[in-house]
């Protein structure tokens, strides 16, 4: 969740703990800034609307009542103590690692701080909750592209986006969508959303956006098919796209690599601190091996070893090209769907 709605959300459960009465919309606005920086009061309802949402997905229990006996119809709200207090939380020791790893996974990322800050949290309660990952584990995701946290935010918030994209053909053009989630396939962020433009479901590349995102505050009007598997789509894209350009054999290194390990045709040990595994090669998978750094030798075939060597010179040494060396690199959708909308497949914007 982006750090200013969480703010925001944080702000409005204090003032309703606070108080011991009901409080109007009306109070709220003027109490909170986030509120009173509304422009028009049908943004306000908005927000509000979205926050109670957000609040109650949560399991944060929001009361409704009336303000005053002589005013029934002056509806306020509140959260009461006794019903927000949490338990005394207890952990298991494989629990409190899988937490430790969850909040190393996103240290590279735009959501390190909230991470960082819901550990501490949990330290603070008192939680032994480890930050060193088991043996084996590597907890890492890259979230660079400047559209990622906008369109985060949207996809929580529900609300349409605007954006230029460029296709796979060079052409750039806008694009209106109403954001459904995002996730990263090989090491790349796609957004699935339904596109105004084309009256259609779409996938977008992240690092294809070539604008700043506009968060437009206008609700979306097509359901979110409950069966969305952005993945398979992309899967299928990048085949279509770039071609399957056979197998390709690696070693990798004990303890390491397991994305590579989970897709791999043929997995054998070795004895020398060294598998070797047989995957399927796309046009990126060069750029995809690269971040493995020491962890992979390519054996086979000798243009794939070509290439990744070149992309490992190229980052050592970002002055021997103009342009530097680029390396290749889920939010939970809503819950509701017409049949329709869950039979329809999604296609990649070309």
């Amino acid at each position: 969740m982006p750090a200013s709605k969480t703010e925001r959300l944080v702000n409005l459960v204090i003032c309703l703990l606070a108080s011991r009465t009901f409080v109007t919309k009306e109070r709220l606005r003027t109490t909170l800034e986030p509120y009173r920086n509304c422009p028009t009061d049908e943004a306000f309802e908005r927000m509000f609307e979205r926050d109670k949402e957000e609040l109650r997905e949560l399991g944060i229990p929001l009361e409704v009542g009336t303000v005053s006996a002589l005013f029934e119809d002056e509806v306020g709200y509140r959260i009461a103590p006794g019903e927000y207090a949490l338990p005394e939380l207890h952990l298991e020791p494989d629990e409190a690692a899988a937490i430790g790893i969850a909040a190393r996974f996103w240290q590279q990322a735009t959501l390190a701080q909230a991470a960082s800050s819901a550990l501490l949290k949990l330290k603070a309660a008192g939680l032994d909750v480890g930050e060193a990952a088991p043996a084996g584990i590597e907890p890492r995701v890259r979230a660079e592209a400047p559209a990622f946290e906008p369109l985060l935010e949207a996809v929580y918030d529900r609300q349409v986006v605007r954006f230029s994209y460029r296709r796979s053909d060079g052409e750039v053009r806008a694009r209106e969508v109403e954001p459904w989630t995002i996730d990263s396939w090989r090491g790349r962020w796609y957004l699935a959303g339904y596109d105004l433009g084309r009256d259609d479901a779409r996938v977008f590349r992240l690092d294809r956006i070539t604008s700043p995102v506009l968060l437009t505050g206008r609700a979306p009007q097509h359901k979110v098919p409950d069966r969305l598997d952005v993945r398979a789509q992309v899967d299928a894209f990048a085949v279509r796209s770039s071609g399957d350009l056979g197998p390709a054999t690696l070693r990798v290194r004990e303890g390491t690599c397991f994305p590579l390990r989970r897709g791999a045709g043929s997995v054998v040990e070795g004895e020398d601190g060294w598998d070797t595994i047989v995957i399927t090669a796309y046009a990126d998978t060069a750029g995809w091996l690269a971040e493995y750094g020491p962890d992979v030798v390519v054996l086979d075939p000798p243009s794939l070893r070509a290439a990744v060597i070149a992309r490992l010179r190229a980052i050592a040494r970002p002055e021997a090209t103009s342009a530097g060396a680029a390396v290749a690199g889920p939010i939970p959708p809503a819950r509701h769907a017409g049949p329709a909308e869950r039979r329809k497949p999604l296609e990649v914007a070309s």
